[in-house]
């Protein structure tokens, strides 16, 4: 493959540590003091002052404004200044959505996590690493397993009080939890509690917490596997029952990336359990009923999936405007008129739908696509160990009926 032209790549993003120009090589310090145009945060700015001699620009709000004025200079020698790795939770991964790569130089410093690793002594591929900056406290919770190690980017310098809060009240108080601040340049410091005793103040704002998990007793921990235990969740009775979800999970068979339709979502677990296969999941709960609705919320939280999206509305009129689906599941309101139309005329070519039915009526509805589209039928029959008198015995429960097809 020949080498693309220099100056084709008339964009350099350059990734800085917390030393400023200490940290750069001669070839970077030299590509900063050329540029005609230099952008970067107010920080990335204040730290390369000494070596710009070109127009200096900070980061516009919204961020788009700012793509917007790159994209502008394009074909012009312009560098990015950017903390750590552009590419590991950085800017080059939003600019690489407008820019190909082939434009661009890159000269990446040690990200974050990096650095931390190497202060606490942590192999890196064997940590988990989350940014949590300007997300929810709760995508940590999924990965909360005993003896599991983390590094979490955190937003602000309140960031590592309220993740000691969470593990706290997760259940997971023992936990070690040191928060490093500043890495690399004069400021940097190092502290370790237990997240129970936590009581640092005065933190950086640019931190990352390193957290060695260790659960207590009833801690909120979630299994790897599909069918979680009925008890997570907050229900009022309408909830795909634990071996019956881990069925329907296998049977809409998640792919990485891919959109859900939880249509007559209930309590939310499948939707929930969909996203929680891997981090690009989407999933989208369909519910009519507002208590539900808010219950489902409540659910993505403590889950760990606040991303779940919430449509409030009847199916089929709900599913009006939605993103088109690659897996669709009906669990509620199936036999509702129009609703299997709608959810088949939505769901992409070669999407999987699934269909439950506990009443005769949605039985009927799906005995009949059955015959009409084919797919596969099958009936679920659980019974389950309860006291009889002194002694026990199997009590059944409702039977299942499961369509399954994937759409031409």
């Amino acid at each position: 493959m020949s080498e693309i032209p220099s100056a084709q790549r008339w964009l350099t993003l350059i990734g800085i540590g917390e030393d400023g120009p200490a940290g750069l090589g001669d070839g970077a310090k030299r590509l900063i003091a050329s540029a005609p145009v230099v952008f970067g945060g107010a920080r990335h700015i204040d730290l390369m002052r000494p070596l710009i001699k070109g127009e200096a620009h900070t980061w516009l709000s919204p961020f788009e404004k700012s793509i917007e004025a790159v994209l502008a200079l394009r074909g012009k020698t312009t560098v990015i200044l950017a903390s750590g790795d552009p590419f590991f939770y950085g800017v080059g991964a939003t600019l690489s959505r407008h820019i190909p790569v082939s434009e661009m130089t890159v000269i990446p410093a040690p990200s974050s996590f990096s650095l931390a690793a190497s202060r606490l002594g942590w192999p890196l591929q064997d940590v988990t690493t989350l940014s949590l900056h300007g997300r929810s406290l709760d995508l940590i919770r999924p990965h909360l397993h005993p003896g599991r190690k983390i590094l979490a980017l955190t937003s602000d310098g309140q960031g590592p009080a309220d993740l000691a809060r969470l593990l706290q009240e997760s259940g997971f108080g023992q936990s070690t939890l040191a928060v490093l601040e500043a890495l690399g340049g004069p400021n940097e410091r190092v502290s370790t509690q237990q997240a129970a005793d936590f009581a640092l103040s005065g933190i950086n704002d640019l931190n990352v917490c390193g957290i060695e998990v260790v659960a207590g007793e009833g801690a909120h921990i979630l299994p790897l596997a599909a069918g979680l235990d009925d008890h997570l969740f907050e229900h009022d009775g309408q909830i795909t029952k634990r071996e019956i979800r881990a069925m329907t999970l296998s049977a809409l068979a998640p792919r990485r990336g891919e959109l859900l339709w939880d249509i007559g979502a209930g309590s939310g677990s499948i939707g929930i359990e969909w996203m929680l296969a891997d981090p690009s999941m989407r999933a989208i709960a369909i519910e009519s009923n507002s208590d539900r609705a808010a219950r489902i919320c409540r659910n993505a939280a403590s889950f760990g999936v606040p991303g779940l999206t919430i449509v409030e509305g009847q199916a089929p009129h709900a599913l009006a405007g939605l993103p088109a689906p690659d897996a669709v599941f009906i669990g509620g309101g199936g036999s509702d008129a129009g609703v299997m139309e709608a959810a088949i005329a939505g769901l992409k070519s070669g999407g999987r739908l699934v269909a439950n039915a506990v009443t005769t009526e949605m039985e009927a509805i799906l005995l009949a696509e059955h015959a009409r589209r084919g797919g596969s039928l099958i009936r679920i029959d659980i019974a389950r160990a309860a006291p009889i008198g002194s002694m026990t015995g199997w009590r059944p429960a409702m039977p299942v009926t499961q369509w399954s097809w994937v759409k031409p």
